[in-house]
């Protein structure tokens, strides 16, 4: 039998990689008839069934607040406690899964202990990570010294609080081995490998349009400053000083960065957020990934772009160089020269890049959704039947929503 699961997730509808792995979650729940109740926010609040899946949508108030450009967080969002209490029981849900520590995430964590049941958690984004950025941005009128320093202690001290959060389930998933090990290490808790899938349908050559003489240069995501998208004007810059004029850059995506990328890059194109077919063709008719964020802790869109049969030049930081095989896929830079050196090979050498798109195909055609999510759903039947159990972390009984363990006064 399959456990009776609940999904709380802060995003659902939106444009990233959070919501991306949670539709395909509800999806996979679907063509396996698995019962699976998704708690999400929306445009109204609402209770719809099919078949085994059941989704509770909940509209945040007007006094959420704005945390990006797609996303916020309801400090009034516990009014709804009890309708989700309701309909947590009415379910029979056996595990409770939260996918941050946002509003619905802690709504999550409510229940979970409310009705005495086990807490699963997955780790998708670095918002220590995030959070250093954005602050080492909007101090750049101080010192270097200074808002350096400020931006590694505020990393620090949002990583101690997510770590303490992350401490609260009884077994977590991560997107890399990287965070993986970190997670073992400071909460103490058995952490299963929750990667990601591409629809190689969706994404394939087969929908590439151009055939003209540029070498066009592409990046999809959040233009924000923790994706380091300030890089690519300089990356254009090093590209015309060699000689290489016919290059241009096709920027998918939105957010507080396109004004600056925009007055900043000669040759560039910004059609925004993309769905669907132009989201396919955008992809495709790329010749290059170029993605120089260090904070993402795995990186779907580099996973897209080579499911199009498009390599990528990623940075040796977070989740992506797992994805690349360096010097077959694509290349991993281990600074700004290098990625910049990277790029310039691919304009030199039309046969090696030839040869990279063949194996960026090749490689993507191995990450199936439904391989991700049968690990998850093992991960949910241990925890229902208990056969994961609290660790210490150095030397500290960690919190746990099980019965047999304190609850921090977040949670009380």
């Amino acid at each position: 039998m399959s456990p009776r699961v609940a999904l709380f997730t802060d995003c659902f509808h939106e444009v990233n990689g959070v919501a991306l792995t949670c539709r395909q979650l509800h999806a996979f729940a679907e063509r396996r008839g698995l019962p699976l109740l998704t708690v999400h926010a929306g445009e109204r609040t609402e209770l719809s069934a099919t078949g085994a899946q059941t989704k509770l949508q909940l509209r945040r108030s007007p006094v959420a607040i704005k945390v990006d450009s797609d996303l916020s967080f309801d400090l009034l969002l516990q009014r709804y406690r009890a309708r989700a209490v309701e309909a947590a029981r009415s379910f029979r849900v056996e595990v409770v899964h939260i996918t941050s520590p946002g509003d619905l995430g802690i709504l999550g964590a409510l229940i979970a202990h409310e009705l005495r049941i086990p807490l699963v958690a997955s780790w998708h984004t670095n918002l220590h990570e995030f959070g250093a950025r954005r602050l080492e941005r909007l101090l750049a009128w101080t010192p270097a010294r200074w808002r350096r320093g400020a931006a590694r202690w505020a990393e620090r001290a949002a990583l101690d609080r997510l770590v303490w959060f992350y401490a609260i389930p009884r077994l977590l998933f991560a997107p890399n081995r990287e965070l993986i090990e970190l997670l073992e290490r400071r909460t103490g808790r058995p952490v299963l490998p929750m990667l990601r899938g591409v629809d190689t349908a969706t994404f394939s050559p087969s929908h590439r349009l151009r055939n003209d003489g540029d070498f066009v240069l592409g990046f999809a995501g959040r233009l924000r400053p923790e994706k380091n998208v300030r890089f690519l004007v300089e990356l254009e810059r090093a590209l015309i000083s060699a000689g290489y004029t016919r290059c241009r850059f096709l920027i998918c995506g939105d957010g507080s960065e396109r004004p600056w990328l925009a007055a900043n890059l000669r040759r560039a194109h910004f059609p925004g957020v993309l769905r669907g077919t132009g989201l396919s063709r955008a992809f495709a008719n790329m010749d290059l990934f170029v993605f120089p964020s260090k904070t993402d802790t795995y990186g779907n869109v580099v996973q897209e772009a080579m499911a199009s049969g498009v390599p990528a030049v990623v940075t040796h930081e977070g989740g992506p160089k797992f994805l690349v095989r360096h010097e077959e896929s694509g290349f991993v830079a281990r600074d700004g020269g290098e990625f910049i050196d990277y790029v310039l090979r691919m304009l030199r050498c039309p046969g090696m890049h030839a040869s990279m798109r063949l194996q960026a195909r090749r490689s993507a055609l191995d990450a199936s959704w439904d391989s991700v999510f049968e690990t998850v759903w093992q991960g949910y039947r241990q925890a229902v039947s208990a056969e994961v159990t609290p660790q210490v972390a150095n030397g500290i009984a960690q919190p746990s929503l099980s019965n047999e363990y304190p609850v921090p006064g977040l949670l009380r």
